[in-house]
């Protein structure tokens, strides 16, 4: 037999592969299906080593599923708008078309250098117009619907990538792109109504608590934010010129209310400019709410910002206890939660007691501590009490406990016409526009007779053009190309312009994995039938990055669709798999540290199977993977250890036997025992890789009961090789070995398989058949010891009970030797395990 070559084998197996479609499935009623799907790849350059994980991840849970009698359904694509792209072929002086199609050559090639099973027919690309109609259909029926708005209001604005960034995509005050300081900047955007779906989005995270990390879904809820709570009014002490006469505030502590001494409002509040009108604070309220306006609000909202603020000049009046409240502005106050509007109550919530501090604002106790006899001091407090306690100085109300008070509080406001309860988010609506060029254009026309004129849907695609010359500092060519902004206005016929904006790229990759379904579908987003049949996606496979962004958006997606009669399922994802990540010399992969891993050079030098192996084995899948040459090298041992043993160690006498094959009951008998415990060890190999891989995900464990049943094989080849008659019980056993190794490393075992003479693709195998029986030990070997410490073994018959195991450890001579001179107290037996005597 030849010498173990990857890259000859690799490439035979996979134009076997490709030239047959062989991964390509269809609708079949008749079996169950299975949909596993890896987030997408921005296609801005090469594949990493984080790619290659996750998709060496993915293929193998498709692979397994396919043998076990499923029909899998495992897709790839490219998310192929959007920033990466864009600045990528900036920097390289290309046009952002051309750059991702090169790349898309280039790592289509890397995925099936890397013997993947996907069904390329399905491919897609996000930045065809072939696609992306469907998404501005999708704009436009949703806009009907009243999902999609527009306003005008501060945005985080990125100035690198001159372009909005949803709040989602603000990290600690950063482009989550280019880490560049986030500013605000007051612009007029559209908006998908997310918040209309909050309640669904937060209540149907239960549907997937079996199946998503805990982490995920905890991210989801803290970041939708439900909060309950009332809506107080607070008269202002004089209405303003405009005619205003109160103050609304959301508060989830309206328990708390007779201890409020202050308001404090947002810089962004519209009351603002109303209330210092002819004031001598005019001027430095102005240039206070400019600062902090300019902040990110992230930061805003941090807990360790140094509380600030100032005088407006004017009042508002405590609706239940009459006393006026001067009304500053404060910059730990966000327009994007509540109101707008914090009633403060210094001596029960820690900012306002900071701020009160700081400003020599006054404190009113309202709650103490249930179990104390004396009230708090304000004069001597060193912070907020925050704790349940029982309600004092608050009228009517002193005496309840706090979480009652709340209830009866919330009553009485209601009854007096002073407020109302009522449900906050800290979810916002998301920001879909983006003043970029790479993306997919809005349908939207503007006309100065009809204002916003939908494009009709007979028009769609709105096409993106690619005859224009992207700018270097990023800003969009599209308002200055008179050929896409000018066009006529679909209502009146007069001259109008385009919108200019495109969309965020997260809206491509929120409805893609159903596109999937259907890809071959021109004039509906999908096919029915295929849509029902496909979805959900059974198994989800991405980074925790995208557990705000991309899973709640896709979530979104998903309930607004179904609500237009284009699905009939509720959540997108029923099972989620987060993967770490690719690591070496204890950190992340960069260029700038100088510690990356080219996927190409390792393929190259070990070849395909040996780096899936080894990525699956260095460290459980959702744990971050230390990348090791050792560790590599070793995995290439390890497949090369199993080529020697089917090519040279076992050569000719193996027989084309099925995995798992049902010896007659007479067959083992006249062999040595290692045959029998070989056929145990084969059974037991199969039964454990299918469940570590279906169940756990633990492929490390998987492919470490594989290397044991290897060693088994070698340890035992004297034996195997004098004994002809047994060579089936080794053939079998050699079948099973590389079925269950195949999902990992697929080629070489493919063309092992056939070198045992198997005429069937090996990728076409069923999942071997476990027998029970088989798994069944004849013996078991059982550890002695003496006052816990481990002085002997011996071997017993598996169903021995507890008198014989301890009768056959009192004579081991090793047992006696040292309870000699002693006096056995007890004699501890663990059946199938162990027997510890106590002596002395």
């Amino acid at each position: 037999m030849k010498q173990y070559t990857p890259e000859d084998i690799e490439a035979k197996w996979q134009n076997i592969w490709n030239e047959g479609d062989h991964f390509h499935t269809d609708v079949d009623l008749d079996k169950p299906k299975y949909y596993v799907l890896e987030m997408f790849p921005y296609p801005s350059g090469r594949l990493h080593m984080g790619h290659v994980r996750v998709y060496t991840i993915g293929d193998v849970i498709a692979r397994v599923r396919r043998m076990h009698g499923f029909n899998v359904i495992h897709p790839m694509g490219w998310d192929a708008f959007g920033l990466p792209a864009e600045n990528a072929a900036i920097k390289h002086g290309t046009h952002p078309a051309k750059w991702t199609f090169e790349n898309i050559d280039t790592m289509r090639a890397q995925l099936k250098r890397l013997g993947y099973s996907l069904d390329w027919k399905r491919e897609l690309a996000t930045c065809t117009p072939e696609y992306y109609r469907h998404e501005q259909l999708f704009f436009l029926k949703l806009l009907e619907k009243g999902l999609v708005y527009r306003k005008k209001a501060p945005q985080n604005w990125c100035p690198v990538c001159q372009t909005v960034l949803a709040n989602e995509q603000v990290e600690e005050g950063l482009c989550w792109r280019c880490d560049t300081e986030v500013e605000q900047k007051e612009l007029a955007q559209w908006f998908f109504r997310i918040t209309a779906y909050a309640d669904e989005l937060l209540d149907d995270l239960g549907m997937l608590d079996q199946g998503w990390p805990e982490r995920v879904l905890t991210m989801q809820r803290n970041w939708i934010g439900k909060s309950i709570g009332a809506e107080i009014d607070f008269e202002l002490e004089s209405p303003t010129d405009a005619g205003s006469e109160k103050i609304a505030v959301f508060t989830t502590r309206q328990d708390t209310l007779y201890g409020a001494t202050f308001m404090s409002l947002a810089a962004e509040h519209p009351l603002v400019p109303e209330l210092i009108k002819d004031k001598p604070q005019a001027a430095e309220v102005t240039a206070f709410v400019d600062n902090v306006r300019n902040m990110d609000r992230i930061k805003r909202g941090a807990e360790d910002l140094e509380k600030e603020g100032v005088f407006t000049g004017a009042y508002c009046i405590n609706p239940v206890t009459g006393a006026k409240m001067p009304i500053y502005v404060a910059n730990f106050v966000l327009m994007g939660y509540g109101t707008g509007a914090v009633m403060a109550v210094p001596a029960h919530d820690q900012r306002d007691f900071d701020f009160a501090t700081k400003y020599k604002l006054p404190l009113k106790v309202v709650i103490t501590p249930k179990d104390s006899d004396n009230v708090l001091d304000p004069l001597t407090m060193e912070a907020a009490y925050t704790d349940p306690g029982v309600l004092v100085d608050s009228q009517e109300f002193t005496g309840l406990n706090n979480d009652e008070a709340k209830e009866k509080i919330a009553d009485f406001l209601e009854e007096k016409g002073l407020g109302k309860r009522s449900v906050n988010y800290r979810l916002r609506d998301w920001n879909i526009s983006r003043q970029r060029y790479w993306g997919a254009p809005i349908p939207v026309i503007y006309c100065d007779e009809c204002g916003v004129v939908p494009v009709p849907e007979s028009d769609l695609p709105v096409k993106l053009p690619l005859d224009v010359k992207t700018r270097a500092d990023g800003r969009s060519p599209l308002p200055d190309t008179p050929s896409f902004v000018e066009t006529i206005c679909p209502t009146c016929g007069k001259p109008a312009r385009r919108e200019t904006d495109t969309m965020d790229t997260f809206v491509e990759s929120s409805w893609y994995f159903a596109r999937y379904t259907s890809t071959h579908v021109e004039n509906a987003p999908f096919d029915p039938q295929a849509v029902d049949y496909w979805l959900p996606v059974d198994q989800y496979i991405g980074g925790i990055e995208h557990a705000i962004l991309h899973l709640l958006y896709s979530r979104f997606f998903v309930k607004a669709l179904r609500d237009l009669g284009y699905l009939k399922f509720d959540e997108p994802f029923m099972n989620l798999l987060t993967q770490g990540m690719v690591i070496k010399d204890g950190s992340k992969m960069s260029k700038s540290k100088g510690n990356v891993v080219d996927p190409d050079e390792m393929v190259n030098k070990y070849g395909a199977d040996t780096v899936r192996l080894f990525i699956l084995f260095a460290a459980p899948p959702e744990k971050d993977l230390d990348w090791s040459d050792s560790g590599i090298e070793g995995s290439a041992r390890f497949l090369s250890r199993v080529w020697r043993l089917v090519t040279e160690e076992l050569e000719d006498a193996l027989s084309p036997m099925d995995p798992c094959y049902s010896f007659p009951a007479d067959v083992l008998e006249n062999l040595p025992a290692e045959y029998k415990e070989l056929r145990r060890r084969e059974h037991a190999c199969v039964d454990k890789v299918a469940k570590d891989i279906q169940n756990r995900f633990q492929f490390n464990t998987a492919i470490s009961a594989i290397m044991e049943l290897i060693n088994f094989l070698y340890g035992n080849l004297e034996t195997f090789k004098a004994n002809p008659d047994g060579m089936q019980v080794v053939s079998s056993a050699m079948a099973s070995a590389l079925t269950v190794l195949s999902p990992m490393a697929p080629h070489m075992c493919e063309e092992l398989w056939q070198a045992m003479g198997h005429t069937r693709r090996l990728a076409d195998e069923p999942w071997p058949t476990v027998d029970p029986t088989a798994l069944v030990k004849d013996e078991v070997t059982v550890v002695l010891q003496v006052n816990g410490k481990l002085r002997s073994k011996i071997t017993v018959p598996a169903d021995a009970g507890k008198d014989a195991i301890e009768a056959a450890a009192m004579q081991d001579e090793h047992i006696l030797r040292h309870i000699e001179g002693k006096t056995v107290r007890k004699v501890i037996v663990v059946p199938g395990k162990l027997v510890n005597v106590v002596a002395n």
